[in-house]
């Protein structure tokens, strides 16, 4: 075993701040759940969504009382749910839960400057109040209790509040202690980690890591975050490379990330993926879906005055396939010349398929345009006449603007009318789900 006395972090050499990372609780479910003039914690109510490739039906978010009374969890599927004459079941309405998202973000912002402020996901923020908490409260949670209040009252949900001395240690005291605790907010100081983090013995339970990652330290006899924080840091590096330099900086509750950086990419690219509605076996389907695709992505790039130099294709497979290919699909690179024009990547990307699929039944479809440069203006192609591809790049512009304007809707390709078809459907679709207007 590792001697810890030569393996205790220094935390002297550390910066301490006040980190808060707050969560809305049943975030879906209480929205819904106070539309419908009930209490968001004692409603028993799913938030349901109904699309095609949800396979009937899959529970997006539960009220805590569904959770606790039925068993019903973020992953249950309809058919699963427990029958309940009581349990209301409300479809999603995306556009309503950005807007609110937005008003608690608004409520964030006055105990903190907007280079403080990160909106983690659409019911996680995280919010650095070290320079500022003094100003609301005789203490950090006394100010965290300020903006549960508020936000119960201004919005009507719970917040749940994680406050540690980093970012990591915050959302460890958040997922870990706040969660489960009477008034919803937990601590972690750097202090705290040998007793609140250490002991925990199944890694997937730990923020960032999966159970793959898990395994995978099992396997290196690694069964706890004490196990983990205690690893050879130089042995543990050749072995795991920089993601375990990040796991070692997890294990001691250590993260020097700054909110007010801003981060540039190495590299951008534009991409979209989507679960088909349904199994898909023939190539015709396949391929409007892939031309649709194609159309989109083409459109957000020349919307961004870019052009694609490598253009990736990805193909999912069926649970069935996958279990019969012994393999979830395959992904393609294909280097071209620079362009943005619908028609060459509609084209590229359907030959790209062609290509590589052997007939088997997909279920995913995902396109990425990467190596962009700027759309310094049209190459020519000595293979083809230049007034074609003027024109085309025209067309491609005329389209552009009327879908800006008038919708994406507005204006489609004839192909998504036929089998197979998904853009018009998926139009309407707030990340991936109904964007909703009022419950039923």
């Amino acid at each position: 075993m590792v001697d810890q006395k030569k393996t205790e972090y220094d935390y002297a050499q550390e910066e301490r701040r006040v980190i808060f990372m707050i969560d809305s609780k049943s975030f879906y479910a209480s929205i819904e759940s106070i539309e419908r003039g009930f209490h968001p914690l004692k409603s028993l109510l799913v938030v349901m969504s109904e699309q095609e490739n949800t396979n009937g039906g899959l529970v997006l978010a539960a009220s805590p009382m569904a959770k606790k009374m039925l068993g019903i969890s973020n992953v249950t599927r309809q058919r699963d749910i427990p029958v309940c004459n009581n349990l209301m079941i409300a479809h999603p309405r995306m556009n309503l839960y950005i807007q609110e998202n937005l008003r608690i973000n608004n409520i964030y912002r006055q105990y903190t400057d907007d280079s403080h402020l990160l909106p983690y996901s659409i019911d996680e923020s995280i919010i650095d109040v070290t320079e500022s908490w003094q100003f609301f409260g005789k203490t950090p949670v006394e100010v965290a209790i300020k903006i549960q209040k508020q936000v119960r009252a201004e919005i009507g949900i719970y917040v749940t509040v994680g406050i540690g001395d980093t970012p990591v240690l915050a959302k460890l005291a958040l997922d870990i202690e706040a969660k489960h605790a009477k008034n919803l907010i937990g601590i972690w100081h750097y202090e705290d980690v040998p007793q609140k983090l250490w002991p925990i013995n199944k890694l997937s339970d730990i923020w960032s890591i999966g159970s793959r990652t898990a395994h995978k330290l099992n396997l290196m006899n690694i069964h706890s975050m004490y196990d983990l924080a205690h690893q050879d840091p130089y042995l543990f590096r050749s072995k795991m490379g920089l993601m375990g330099e990040q796991l070692l900086a997890l294990s001691w509750g250590i993260d020097r990330s700054d909110l007010t950086d801003k981060i540039k990419p190495k590299s951008k690219s534009y991409s979209n993926s989507q679960v088909l509605p349904r199994d898909y076996s023939k190539q015709s389907e396949i391929e409007i879906v892939i031309g649709e695709m194609a159309d989109q992505v083409a459109t957000r790039i020349r919307a961004h005055q870019k052009q694609t130099c490598l253009v990736s294709l990805f193909i999912g497979y069926s649970f069935a396939e996958s279990e019969k290919q012994k393999s979830h699909g395959f992904r393609k690179q294909y280097r071209i010349n620079p362009t943005n024009d619908t028609n060459t990547l509609m084209a590229v990307m359907i030959e790209l398929f062609r290509k590589y699929w052997r007939g088997e039944v997909i279920r995913h479809i995902g396109i990425d345009y990467g190596g962009l440069v700027d759309d310094t203006g049209i190459q020519l192609n000595l293979f083809e006449q230049p007034e074609l591809r003027l024109k085309t790049s025209k067309i491609d512009q005329v389209v552009d603007e009327i879908r800006q304007r008038f919708g994406t809707t507005s204006l489609m390709r004839a192909m998504s009318k036929e089998d197979g078809g998904t853009a018009i459907d998926r139009a309407s679709l707030v990340g991936g789900h109904n964007g909703g207007n009022s419950y039923d």
